[in-house]
């Protein structure tokens, strides 16, 4: 399913939409600083082409640590072109939601709108291991918490299965 989602969206727009994030990774790759957004737009860009099946999770999920200056890297992004390109991906995703057909293209362009305003700090992962990612992340958060660490004892909530075994002194 995912792969005909793909083709249609890379024929119906994700072409030229992957396409604008390559140009503006090319266009930040111009300049020194730009670079770690470029390369984020490059990242953006391989998944705007073929979106479906895949996730954008945060780097902290996957174990990564965010770099210093990553906050302040990411303001002078959103001053201009990405609530550019966060404006674009939204008025096509309200676009494509006018249609039922349309509405599953339309949650993609939405997907890509939030991404729009902080490019740095993504991974795409597919979407079975970023469901795995952040449970673990958030496990791992919720034991940090609790003062267990990340090493601690997982929190188990339902230990019993749904068929309990027959007792083996039951004569059966």
């Amino acid at each position: 399913m995912a792969f005909i989602g793909n083709l249609l969206w890379f024929v119906f727009g994700g072409f030229i939409d992957g396409t604008l994030w390559m140009l503006m990774g090319l266009a930040m790759c111009c300049t020194v600083v730009g670079i770690p957004i470029g390369i984020a737009c490059f990242r953006i860009g391989r998944f705007a082409y073929f979106p479906f099946g895949k996730e954008l999770v945060p780097a902290e999920w996957m174990g990564e640590k965010r770099i210093l200056g990553t906050g302040v890297v990411q303001f002078f992004w959103i001053v201009v072109p990405g609530i550019c390109l966060a404006l674009i991906e939204a008025l096509l995703g309200i676009v494509f939601c006018c249609t039922i057909i349309g509405i599953p293209w339309g949650i993609g362009h939405f997907r890509l709108a939030a991404a729009s305003f902080a490019p740095l700090g993504k991974r795409v992962v597919a979407k079975d291991y970023a469901k795995v990612l952040k449970q673990k992340y958030y496990e791992n958060k919720a034991n940090a918490a609790l003062g267990m660490g990340s090493a601690g004892p997982t929190i188990v909530v339902n230990t019993q299965s749904a068929v309990t075994p027959p007792s083996a002194g039951n004569g059966q």
